[in-house]
């Protein structure tokens, strides 16, 4: 009987561990999805959420980095491309950045949308972060949270080297450097170009051409290391639209993304049939699929 007993509760606390954790998850994304509903509500937008966090894998404890990668890119597009075209956005970013190519690919999205595109920033959202706030028509940020600068950065081996710090080297060497390290300043240079150019095609119908480009230099120039904090004030002395008023409802919405024990990021909205496309003399049918 005793061993029968020891059994039962060895099965109990056994299956108490496969569960919990599935049903904590499933507990907290319900939440978080009847949150975001209510945001929806109260402001009239539609909201995505592109969170990432340093996670722990339970068992043994191992940081797990999340950055922004083409399958964050697809999630996101697919929530802007089922967005009806005469309604707002809000996309809320928590991020240390990621892929150039998906955070291009979102901003990219998320400047074509037709309604106003609202970036909110509860906390930090550092280089690719930074490059899709600069596609939104308004950038609101917590008072004490950051932007960061989009200096390419270069890999070499296992590490990377920032963009302008190899240009910059290879123009003090000159002709002393070696043939490797000149094409890696050459590959930056181009990378620092392409970027600036990108900013500025993000920024052309908000302000000025050249006070984009001069946002862009001082983003992409190495001014400033890759991991400096450009604050919501800093922020607006370059020119920036920022406000500072964040929605009370999104610091609520943050506290439902704890360090959890899950393999992908905090992307959700709530699902809505595709937005039907109809071509028009001015747009072709094949242009969509052109773009």
């Amino acid at each position: 009987m005793d061993i029968d007993i020891m059994s039962l509760l060895f099965y109990i606390l056994l299956l108490y561990i496969v569960f919990h954790p599935q049903l904590q998850m499933n507990a907290l994304t319900r939440a978080r999805l009847k949150l975001i509903q209510a945001i929806e509500k109260k402001y009239g937008w539609r909201v995505i959420t592109l969170i990432h966090r340093q996670e722990k894998i339970g068992f043994l404890g191992f940081p797990l980095y999340r950055y922004i990668d083409i399958e964050d890119s697809e999630a996101v597009i697919r929530a802007i491309r089922t967005t009806p075209p005469n309604q707002p956005i809000a996309l809320i970013l928590h991020t240390p950045g990621g892929l150039v190519l998906a955070a291009s690919q979102i901003a990219m999205a998320l400047k074509r949308h037709p309604a106003k595109k609202i970036v909110i920033i509860p906390h930090y959202a550092m280089s690719g972060g930074t490059l899709i706030a600069l596609a939104a028509d308004e950038i609101i940020m917590d008072p004490n949270a950051v932007l960061g600068p989009l200096d390419p950065q270069i890999p070499v081996g296992n590490t990377a080297y920032p963009a302008p710090s190899l240009v910059k080297v290879a123009k003090l060497k000159g002709e002393q450097a070696k043939e490797e390290f000149l094409i890696l300043a050459d590959v930056a240079e181009k990378a620092i170009n392409e970027i600036q150019d990108f900013i500025v095609s993000l920024l052309a119908d908000k302000m000025p051409q050249e006070k984009a480009r001069e946002i862009a230099r001082t983003l992409t120039e190495g001014r400033y290391t890759h991991d400096y904090p450009i604050t919501a004030d800093q922020a607006k002395q370059l020119g920036l639209n920022i406000n500072t008023n964040i929605p009370p409802e999104i610091y609520t919405l943050m506290q439902l993304y704890p360090q959890a024990i899950q393999q992908r990021p905090g992307i959700e909205y709530l699902p809505r049939p595709p937005v039907p496309f109809y071509p028009t003399r001015q747009e072709p049918a094949r242009a969509r699929w052109q773009r």
